[in-house]
């Protein structure tokens, strides 16, 4: 059977309701003999009769019952459908894909962010995926990623795009039971206070950006750090720094996990450590009015707007 324009459905739904043929030429706009004979077509195409003509007037037969109620389905869908690649071409209605390290998604920023996109972009789909900064750099290269926040800035990689989000300073995560564990809050340690202590840290891989700038940080202090171990995840170090293993430096932002038997103290501001967090997305993303939007809204919450 012929392909159904959306037209002739939309004249036959018209001259129904309208209960005529000649008042449903006028609300159409054409002339009477051809909506007769669109009306005609229709019915050939399906092989029944759709309506049933009176003395006055016209009223559906029942395969016309049917199709009118299919018909208003679909007129009704396509409808939507313009309505949503409207919302589309705004960056209201699609899918988006987030990255984001452990330690970004326990910054306070990150979670009220996705809830506020939420909110404002209900029929936006947020594909959400944790992982290292190495590895969600790379699944943006390759496109499996729209946009990561990450905790390293990397400069061989002209396809990406990467903007400072914030900055948060670097905290020393302590046993319960070690001999710093009772130091005031208001006399931040420096590093020359940490030179003999085993150091737990996380692998290189998993936080590329972070490892770096704490072994930069030990040398300038002049000294390196004595590894015992090196955890997978940000997380992981915490474990064992509360079994004992040693202590660690982790981003502000991991205090809020607590941690059974472990301490958090500051830093001194002369150590030079903080913890950076940008958002990376490709050069040729600007296309994309999801991601825009999305990145506007960073600037937006970082604004306080």
């Amino acid at each position: 059977m012929a392909m159904i324009e959306l037209k002739r459905l939309n004249a036959f739904v018209t001259v129904v309701e309208a209960g005529s043929i000649t008042r449903a030429a006028e609300l159409l706009f054409i002339q009477q003999p051809p909506l007769t004979r669109l009306l005609q077509s229709l019915e050939q195409d399906f092989g029944v009769p759709l309506l049933q003509r009176l003395p006055r007037g016209v009223i559906p037969t029942e395969a016309g019952e049917v199709l009118l109620h299919e018909a208003r389905a679909v007129l009704a869908r396509a409808g939507q459908l313009s309505a949503a690649m409207q919302r589309a071409a705004l960056g209201e209605q699609g899918r988006i894909r987030i990255g984001f390290t452990s330690s970004a998604a326990l910054h306070t920023f990150v979670p009220a962010l996705l809830r506020r996109y939420r909110e404002i972009y209900p029929s936006v789909s947020t594909q959400l995926e944790e992982s290292g900064s190495g590895e969600l750099l790379a699944a943006v290269v390759a496109g499996q990623l729209d946009v990561a926040f990450v905790r390293m800035r990397v400069k061989d990689k002209p396809e990406l795009v990467m903007e400072k989000v914030l900055e948060e300073p670097m905290w020393v995560a302590v046993p319960a039971g070690h001999r710093l564990a009772s130091q005031p809050a208001e006399q931040p340690l420096k590093l020359e206070d940490l030179s003999n202590e085993p150091f737990v840290l996380y692998r290189r891989r998993a936080g590329q950006g972070l490892y770096d700038a704490i072994l930069a940080a030990y040398v300038r202090a002049g000294f390196s750090p004595h590894i015992v171990q090196e955890a997978p995840r940000l997380t992981s170090c915490l474990s064992l720094v509360g079994a004992g293993l040693g202590i660690s430096i982790v981003p502000e932002s991991m205090t809020r996990l607590g941690g059974d038997g472990v301490v958090f103290l500051p830093l001194a501001a002369s150590t030079q450590l903080s913890a950076p967090l940008y958002l990376a997305r490709r050069v040729d993303s600007h296309a994309s009015s999801i991601i825009n939007t999305f990145c506007q809204l960073v600037k937006s919450q970082l604004s306080g707007n």
